[in-house]
């Protein structure tokens, strides 16, 4: 059975998409990755490079008049947060012969094959899956930010229909870029899927498969299956910001280090087409640096960042 993931990005996060794009060609048997384009250069720059098992969508062929209603009210990204629930429907409805599609943040890279994470789902018989944040406890943000992650989800295309549209719902409500009201974008609305659709979701058991730098201090990181690198962005001087929390030196060294590499070689694909790659994050300024540092927000912060933007380069 061809597995079938969709994710979403504009042409800033294009080196990040690549290289997941490069992890799935590494680790998954059978698949196509469609990509939902955000803006027009990021759907050229796909169709221009052709990659193999990746198809580019423009984001305006797939627009409802609903999500063009809300579109004006909403940031950037908030709107893509609520995009992002219409994302495997929107597959549905463009090919119906699929009838499984796994929603992947684009920052995700796989470590290994995910056959073990699709067959823990179709043991639990049910026909949406979820996973845990799985926080290691000194970083718990699970009141703020939600238990569970918007980052990789798996609906059958018969049986998760209400999950999909109670999400659709909401997200059209109310999907913005703060916490209010125990909401948080489109994330936090996973918080009640266990409770209101026991029937059909399933929350992945096995939480050492999806590692993250909220996870990095409590699982090793041999044991995953994906990483997701939230909070990594490519500087103006093409140097990189790992992430806002400490991480072990093994993980550096075990998994950003590749990262990096696979990022390195997605910008020099993309600058073989003429792309220009765009600075995601500008340099964190030293009085903003200090601020941080003595309010405690982050700790090991300032040995951390300093350390991991001025001597860590893509180029």
């Amino acid at each position: 059975m061809k597995e079938h993931y969709v994710t979403i990005f504009d042409s800033f996060f294009l080196p990040q998409g690549i290289a997941l794009h490069s992890s799935l060609e590494t680790h998954a048997e059978n698949y196509l990755l469609w990509v939902i384009c955000v803006d027009d250069e990021a759907y050229r720059i796909l169709s221009l490079l052709n990659l193999p098992n990746l198809l580019p969508i423009k984001l305006r062929d797939v627009e409802t008049p609903e999500l063009l209603k809300v579109k004006q009210e909403r940031t950037n990204r908030e709107y893509c947060w609520t995009f992002t629930s219409f994302a495997p429907d929107f597959v549905f409805k463009l090919n119906d012969k699929v009838n499984r599609v796994t929603y992947l943040d684009a920052d995700l890279f796989f470590l290994k094959s995910p056959a073990p994470i699709f067959k823990e789902f179709y043991d639990s018989g049910k026909n949406v899956l979820i996973t845990d944040h799985g926080y290691a406890p000194e970083y718990d943000r699970s009141a703020s930010s939600g238990q569970y992650c918007v980052q990789f989800m798996i609906f059958n295309r018969h049986g998760g229909e209400n999950v999909r549209r109670w999400w659709q719902e909401r997200c059209l409500e109310w999907c913005f870029d703060r916490f209010e009201d125990g909401k948080f974008g489109d994330q936090k609305y996973l918080d009640h899927w266990p409770e209101l659709f026991n029937e059909d979701v399933h929350v992945l058991q096995n939480q050492h498969f999806t590692l993250a730098p909220w996870n990095a201090t409590r699982f090793p990181f041999g044991g995953g299956i994906f990483y997701h690198f939230q909070g990594f962005r490519i500087l103006k001087d093409l140097a990189v910001d790992l992430a806002f929390y400490p991480l072990p030196a093994v993980l550096i060294n075990g998994v950003y280090d590749k990262y990096i590499q696979k990022i390195h070689e997605a910008c020099l694909l993309l600058e073989g087409v003429g792309f220009t790659i765009k600075p995601q994050r500008h340099r964190l300024g030293i009085r903003k640096l200090v601020r941080l540092y003595i309010s405690g927000i982050y700790s090991q912060f300032w040995r951390f960042k300093v350390r991991n933007i001025v001597n860590i380069k893509i180029k």
